[in-house]
């Protein structure tokens, strides 16, 4: 029996995991789209203020210091604008130079941000057919396998039958 528990939850674990390479493929391609966009209004932006005479801080100090409540606050999207592209850049730039175990240890970055959350929304499970997917089902074959054994030997210890001890 205990075999059988283990072997479901090294399956389970086994299909969980092997969809990690194919959620990460997804998360990736929307990060880039993400960045891909705000690259387009940085560089209009920027292509706007040099042909004001400015520069990009310059442009931004204007829109600040105008009493005109909307461009104030157009001036503040900008800059959060500019510093969010400046975030997700390093973060692609993470994750497309990195391997597949880094990849994995970045995970809890994947369901940080909207960008994460979005991606969760529309997943679409895939067959792993890559040699990383094949792997991660591999490993969370073995280590489903491996912890549901041990959880199923402690928790049926007190009800196993002892056998005399031979003198």
């Amino acid at each position: 029996m205990r075999r059988v528990v283990a072997g479901i939850g090294g399956v389970a674990l086994a299909v969980a995991l092997s969809q990690f390479p194919e959620y990460a493929q997804q998360y990736t391609q929307r990060l880039g789209g993400a960045v891909d966009e705000l690259r387009i209004v940085t560089e209009k932006f920027d292509h706007d203020a040099q042909e004001a005479g400015l520069d990009r801080q310059q442009a931004l100090t204007r829109f600040e210091a105008s009493s005109d409540e909307f461009l104030a606050g157009r001036g503040t999207s900008e800059a959060a604008n500019f510093a969010r592209y400046e975030q997700l850049s390093a973060t692609l730039a993470r994750i497309q130079n990195a391997n597949a175990v880094q990849r994995f240890q970045m995970l809890p970055a994947y369901f940080d941000t909207d960008i994460g959350a979005r991606t969760l929304e529309n997943y679409q499970p895939a067959v792993p057919v890559t040699v990383e997917g094949i792997l991660y089902a591999g490993g969370g074959l073995l280590v489903g396998y491996l912890v549901l054994s041990g959880l199923w030997r402690f928790v049926t210890m007190p009800f196993r039958r002892r056998y005399p001890a031979y003198r």
